[in-house]
């Protein structure tokens, strides 16, 4: 009609009225059907051995590059994305610590050693660790180890044990050392505000002290003040012998006025017997110190050398011994054969029996040999055991490598709250790692008040004028600026224990020809 032809209608098959409910159902199962039923990431029971295998090891492998990449791809998206939102958390603060690091370590290190954010670390590095093992056992259910050739499936079950000791391990383990050092900073480092140079330096009096048995009260036997150039890092230690004589205090010492005249009162009035008689006799004077004696030291040590002393390290020797075997021993080549006890017994006045002796050469050892070489008397003067005392602390120094740290961090850290006593704020150790990194790039100075740079009368009768004046000149010397011109004094090579050599020339006067030490104070770190 119209000029148009009608279509034809497609044939249809019959289709009976029973058959009806038929299509539909099969309409309906097409529709339920999963659009990615084969995909082998998330249903591997329709895929073959070989993808099996490799898909689990890849579950494994993305999870110890990427934790959290493979309960995503897996189909557990909300564990997977709340997994890498802890990734890019973990990074940033990783890249954030590294660039610290590298351009000012000063923040990193309070971080680090700050009491509260160390707490806050140990916690964070536990719950790293305990997430990063759940993420592999989660990762291990999800590899459907049930599905995997008998061979396949013991290997990627050890796999997976093995990372997670690895990673969970390596963190836990990292938390512990963590803590166990939070704990060791806590009970050295004291409390309060860093202190700034003073002239430009850091100067911190360090004294090796002794309380042994035959000891009424403790002593320090050696102290050397460590002088530290702020900018540079140049350091000069300029010892104080134990013997010296009249010291001085500063005006603003409560000691200048119990000791007008400075500390004499004859003989027995000898610089390390003032820790004892002011411990003893003028603690009141120091109200607030944890320690009056270190602290009067700190007030002799000034007006002996001119310089102001911001702080004290103190390592009581009765603990040296635990504190030498917890490095692994250090190591000396001994100049001449030092005894193993000797000297006279204070009460009887006689000999006391030489157990044995210390042997020239290189010698590795241990806590108790370490001990007697820095104290031995016999057949030696003040200043062959002041030299050995310095050979110790240089191979001590030494084995505080890396690795001798971190494998012995724990016996390190208990040890050392048990030896070391110290002023030096908490606050202080970030600007102190930075200013020692600097001292490394640097030999270190040596000086004293005493031989070899004086004649040996000097610590008996002292001219603090004329040392006053050394040691301003062997400061300035310490420095960038100053250091060239140093180069030129005789005596400016190699000196003991192969450290450099800053020798003093008074103004005035020529230097008095040194005292030479004998074979038993002779020894090198090697």
């Amino acid at each position: 009609m119209n000029g148009h032809t009608p279509r034809a209608e497609p044939d249809l098959p019959e289709i009976a009225a029973g058959d009806v409910t038929a299509v539909r159902a099969l309409d309906d199962v097409e529709r339920t059907v999963p659009a990615r039923l084969t995909d082998p990431l998330r249903h591997p029971e329709h895929a073959g051995e070989r993808i099996r295998t490799r898909r689990a090891w890849t579950l494994l492998g993305s999870t110890l590059l990427v934790p959290g990449s493979a309960q995503l791809a897996a189909g557990r998206r909300p564990v997977g994305r709340a997994a890498l939102k802890v990734d890019v958390v973990v990074w940033a603060a990783v890249v954030l610590a590294l660039l610290s690091a590298l351009l000012w370590r000063t923040p990193l290190v309070w971080f680090v050693t700050n009491s509260v954010t160390s707490l806050l670390l140990v916690a964070g590095l536990a719950a790293l660790a305990l997430g990063w093992a759940y993420l592999f056992l989660d990762t291990l259910r999800l590899a459907r180890p049930g599905l995997l050739a008998p061979r396949a499936r013991r290997a990627v079950a050890a796999a997976t044990v093995a990372l997670v000791l690895v990673t969970s391990g390596g963190l836990g383990y990292s938390a512990y050392l963590l803590s166990v050092a939070r704990g060791a900073v806590s009970d050295i480092f004291g409390g309060g505000l860093p202190f700034g140079p003073s002239e430009g330096r850091y100067n911190i009096l360090l004294m090796g002290g002794d309380s042994g048995a035959d000891r009424s009260g403790r002593r320090p036997d050696s102290m050397t003040v460590i002088s530290v150039d702020a900018d540079s890092g140049r350091t000069v230690s300029v010892s104080l012998p134990r013997n010296l004589q009249n010291a001085p205090f500063p005006e603003d010492s409560p000691l200048a006025e119990v000791y007008p005249e400075g500390f004499n009162c004859g003989d027995e009035c000898i610089l390390n017997a003032l820790y004892t008689d002011v411990t003893n006799n003028y603690a009141e004077l120091y109200p607030d110190a944890q320690d009056p004696g270190a602290e009067a030291m700190k007030d002799a040590a000034e007006g002996a050398l001119g310089i102001e002393i911001q702080a004290y390290a103190l390592i009581d020797m009765t603990g040296f011994e635990e504190l030498v075997d917890a490095l692994g021993g250090i190591t000396i080549d001994v100049g001449g054969r030092v005894p193993i006890g000797g000297g006279t017994d204070l009460t009887t006045g006689l000999p006391n029996e030489i157990f044995g002796y210390i042997e020239p050469g290189v010698q590795h050892m241990d806590g108790y040999h370490a001990l007697w070489y820095a104290r031995s008397r016999e057949g030696a003067t003040d200043y062959d055991r002041q030299a050995r005392q310095r050979c110790v602390q240089a191979a001590m120094l030494k084995q505080l490598n890396p690795v001798n740290v971190v494998s012995r961090f724990q016996e390190l850290a208990q040890s050392g709250t048990q030896v070391v006593e110290t002023d030096i704020p908490q606050s202080q150790i970030g600007s102190f790692v930075n200013l020692a990194l600097k001292a490394k790039e640097h030999e270190m100075g040596q000086f004293a008040a005493g031989p070899p740079y004086y004649d040996p009368s000097f610590p008996t009768y002292p001219d603090y004028d004329r040392l006053h004046a050394d040691v301003e000149r062997v400061l300035r010397e310490a420095t960038d600026e100053g250091a060239p011109s140093a180069a030129g004094l005789p005596g400016g090579g190699a000196g003991p224990a192969g450290l450099a050599m800053a020798v003093a020339v008074p103004a005035a006067q020529p230097l008095v020809p040194a005292e030479e030490l004998s074979a038993n104070g002779t020894c090198s770190v090697p």
